[in-house]
């Protein structure tokens, strides 16, 4: 038997299924593989920690850099001119209405127009007068009747004196013409006095001026009947004077007093009147809390009874902040600015403003003067955020 060959066969195929290099290869690859992955993991590791403590790391060298720089400035305090501000309605100072004060008619003549200026005394309107005037021609001729009696009473009494001294009557009849005589003037009196109270009757029929002053309506035309009572027929504003009716809460009110002057501007009209304060409200309305300023005016063709005004009224000195719009700013909590504060950090400071002046705007509260508010871009900034403050360039 040969063994040789037998064992040659058998090792050839071993040789055919397995190959020691090729397995090794394969070892060294997947080992490759793994430190890689490893390695991955490791880095994102690395990542995630930093992720997770990056608050907590040191600033930058350049962190000062990025600071915002503020523009900030100190108000401190200054005497301005106190002023309140009110809107209101305008009015006649003194408004007369003129109605029929006669016994009423016809209107026959309307003589004035609306915005037309009025003496005392003008007549404005006429009412017929033709039964009057009839009226009037009767009771004159019952006091030429009333006179013509009166004479001749006056007459009998002389011839009786005259006649007494000679006996040819007594005392008695004296007495009787003189009662003839005193009646018959008394019936003049009389009839003479009803002729005046017609004639004044008949002057009542004209509508007069009451006063001077500026005709302000007219609520009659010709042929329209009118009668006696208080439905007027025109409107004058006595002397042309006028007033703004200012609604001001009680505060307010407190802070004024008569005499003071207050500018007045017609709503439509640039032009800028001066009046004073010549009556201030005794009582205050308990629904609004408000009460009544009337601000007297002189007459302008830019005030129409019935029309808005916007006032300024003086209210004395007051000592506080100025501060520029632009520094102010205002949400739902109303308004407010913010300072720099300790460690250059911001914080909100709540104020209340008051007047608008050339310089500004007067803050009344929330500010003493001596803080740095932020003059611009005060939207921008935070509450707490630490900033660089630059002091505002002297104007």
């Amino acid at each position: 038997m040969n063994y040789d060959a037998k064992i040659d066969a058998m090792g050839g195929e071993e040789n055919s299924s397995y190959n020691p290099l090729v397995a090794g290869d394969e070892d060294r690859a997947s080992t490759r593989r793994m430190w890689i992955l490893g390695a991955i993991g490791v880095v994102l590791l690395i990542g995630l920690w930093f992720l997770l403590h990056r608050k907590d790391a040191p600033a930058p060298a350049d962190a000062t850099a990025q600071v915002p720089v503020v523009t900030v400035i100190a108000p401190g305090r200054g005497t301005v001119a106190g002023e309140i501000s009110a809107t209101g309605t305008v009015a006649a100072r003194r408004d007369m209405p003129v109605g029929s004060v006669g016994e009423g008619g016809e209107v026959v003549d309307v003589r004035v127009e609306p915005g037309q200026w009025v003496k005392q005394g003008q007549v404005l309107a006429v009412i017929d007068r033709s039964v009057q005037s009839q009226q009037e021609l009767g009771l004159g001729a019952s006091v030429r009747v009333a006179e013509a009696d009166a004479r001749l009473a006056q007459a009998n009494l002389e011839r009786g004196q005259k006649l007494v001294g000679r006996g040819f009557i007594s005392k008695a009849d004296i007495d009787r013409l003189t009662a003839t005589r005193d009646a018959a003037q008394a019936r003049v009196g009389l009839a003479r006095a009803q002729l005046g109270e017609q004639r004044a009757r008949i002057g009542r029929l004209n509508i007069v001026a009451p006063a001077d002053g500026l005709l302000l309506s007219r609520a009659v035309e010709r042929g329209q009947v009118v009668s006696g009572g208080n439905t007027p027929l025109f409107r004058i504003a006595k002397g042309g004077e006028m007033e703004m009716l200012a609604r001001l809460t009680e505060q307010d009110l407190a802070a004024l007093s008569t005499g003071v002057s207050a500018a007045v501007t017609p709503v439509g009209s640039t032009k800028v009147l001066t009046g004073q304060v010549w009556q201030i409200s005794p009582i205050i309305d308990p629904q609004t809390r408000q009460g009544t300023v009337r601000i007297a005016l002189a007459y302008s063709p830019e005030l129409r009874p019935g029309g808005f005004a916007n006032a300024r009224i003086a209210s004395g000195s007051v000592v506080a902040p100025i501060l520029p719009e632009s520094a102010l700013l205002s949400d739902t909590k109303g308004s407010y600015v913010y300072a720099v504060g300790k460690n250059e950090k911001i914080e909100r400071r709540d104020i209340k403003t008051g007047a608008i002046t050339d310089h500004g705007v007067v803050v009344l509260e929330g500010l003493s003067g001596n803080e740095r508010v932020v003059l611009r871009a005060g939207a921008f900034l935070s509450v707490g955020e630490t900033v660089k403050a630059k002091a505002a360039p002297k104007s």
